[in-house]
């Protein structure tokens, strides 16, 4: 697997292009167990769940075996405030009281949040972001007991691994809310950079550290740490484009994710991915220049966003995961099929991984999707020779 995808996201050859996805919601499993999945098939279980579907390894976890925490540490407690039936009222691990629905729940309802002013970033939030905190780390990090170090420095690991990245603005969107943080950015735009600085000073300690554990010269990055990608998260789109402006992006951020992609150079990895939702073409260019390489899960929307058209626009400079439009999985198996075929000249061109364009939701057939995943195992696998879907539903 690890192999396979460095030679994707370097235009290398390979056997084959990496068969994957990005996740389900949790809520897709259920409904698929009243359809036929066989109910030991859990998402938490890697081996069965991806051995189940035949496919190759879990994007989602890429950066699970770093575990390290660069958000808000200590977390805030959670707590459950009022029953509401088939809502409840919770405060959240980020300080934020939201209004979530119990089952089948996208996007909770912000209430209310915490981080209202100067006072309150730096009673609650900056303390809570400094890097050296030992919460962040594993207790037995760097040890010689440590699986995570050994398996990092690992040249034959056979799974790849990436570096947690963090996020620069879609944190501090979830902890103030969407309307309070626009208008911070135009009443105190120092303040705003104050925030963006802190929270990049701590993912930058975090990876450092991470970087450094791992060992090897900078000079050398074979000789340490062996990470494969990193991957960052914004959700800072959404329909009709950025939630922040590209002049302010450009400002405020850039400088700050160079910050974050030149230390990852420094140590060897060269494929970082953004997380962002929504309508993204106004900021590609910005991520791109900033060092940000790779989109990911190119999420197709009411815009008609297109991976194929991406690439014609930025040519092999640009990296893509995902890109396969959800709602396409929830018609017909001739649409299905049609786009498998469609995105085939891009998947073997390499520099791109084709999956679901988010988290496989709920409307989703089993059917269909099984029938999806027998099409690209054929059309983007050329015929791997995978365990068939469905032998451990038996074991």
């Amino acid at each position: 697997d690890r192999e396979r995808f460095h030679a994707t996201m370097h235009y290398q050859p390979r056997d084959r292009s990496p068969i994957c996805d990005f996740g389900y919601w949790d809520e897709t499993i259920v409904v698929w167990y009243d359809q036929g999945l066989p109910r030991h098939v859990v998402q938490t279980d890697d081996k069965v769940f991806h051995e189940f579907f035949g496919v190759d390894f879990p994007i989602r976890r890429a950066d699970a075996a770093v575990g390290v925490e660069e958000g808000l540490m200590p977390p805030f407690e959670e707590i459950v405030l009022e029953d509401r039936g088939d809502h409840e009222v919770a405060q959240q691990d980020d300080g934020v009281r939201v209004l979530r629905r119990k089952f089948m729940g996208s996007i909770p309802k912000h209430l209310d949040h915490l981080l209202v002013d100067r006072e309150s970033w730096r009673k609650h939030y900056k303390p809570r972001l400094d890097p050296t905190h030992p919460g962040r780390y594993p207790a037995d990090a760097g040890g010689p007991g440590d699986e995570r170090v050994r398996s990092w420095v690992d040249p034959d690991r056979p799974y790849p691994i990436a570096l947690p990245g963090g996020s620069l603005y879609g944190w501090l969107r979830n902890w103030m809310g969407l309307e309070n943080l626009s208008y911070v950015v135009y009443d105190d735009p120092a303040w705003f950079e104050e925030m963006v600085t802190t929270v990049a000073d701590c993912i930058i300690g975090v990876l450092s550290r991470i970087l450094e554990t791992a060992g090897g010269p900078p000079s050398d990055p074979t000789g340490g740490g062996h990470f494969d990608a990193c991957g960052m998260w914004e959700d800072m789109c959404y329909n009709a484009g950025p939630l922040l402006s590209p002049r302010h992006f450009k400002r405020f951020l850039v400088p700050h994710y160079r910050r974050i992609t030149d230390l990852l150079h420094k140590h060897g990895v060269d494929v970082i991915w953004v997380d962002c939702d929504g309508r993204i073409d106004k900021l590609i260019p910005l991520w791109l220049d900033a060092g940000v390489n790779c989109m990911f899960p190119v999420e197709v929307g009411t815009w008609g966003a297109d991976p194929i058209k991406y690439r014609q626009q930025y040519g092999k400079e640009l990296l893509m995961m995902g890109g396969f439009d959800k709602r396409i999985l929830a018609r017909s198996k001739d649409e299905i099929e049609r786009e498998v075929h469609r995105l085939a000249p891009l998947v073997e061109e390499g520099g791109y991984i084709g999956f679901c364009d988010h988290l496989v939701p709920p409307d989703v057939p089993l059917e269909n999707y099984m029938f999806y995943l027998e099409t690209v195992r054929r059309v983007w696998g050329k015929g791997i020779d995978l365990k068939p879907m469905g032998q451990l539903a038996s074991s």
